[in-house]
């Protein structure tokens, strides 16, 4: 799949419920790309968190289930970004989410 391929550091995983992938971006460059994916589905931020090296965003999917994406700090040049979609995680909406994210990062880190 070409979007999950896009600045990525490795194969997205499902873990605890979240599909998890690292990425080749800062955590500036992964939050653009976070918040230009959700506007591109439709979906609305609802609260947004930045602590020292991790920021989430809240949303929620297109049946009223809450998103949450968390964009952990690896390096200056790497993040990890968590998606979940639901308290009972849904995997192919969290999928969704994340390819968009992932065809959002920066050309250049194609």
């Amino acid at each position: 799949m070409v979007a999950g391929a896009v600045g990525s550091a490795g194969t997205a995983a499902w873990l605890s419920g979240k599909i998890t992938q690292q990425v080749n971006a800062s955590s500036g460059e992964s939050l653009k790309a976070a918040r230009a994916a959700l506007k591109d589905l439709k979906l609305h931020i609802t609260k947004e968190t930045k602590a020292e090296d991790i920021i989430q965003i809240k949303s929620n999917y297109t049946d009223d289930r809450t998103i949450w994406i968390d964009i952990k700090t690896i390096s200056h040049s790497t993040t990890q970004i968590e998606v979940r979609v639901g308290a009972v995680s849904d995997k192919e909406a969290a999928k969704t989410v994340l390819d968009k994210i992932l065809s959002r990062l920066p050309k250049s880190l194609k």
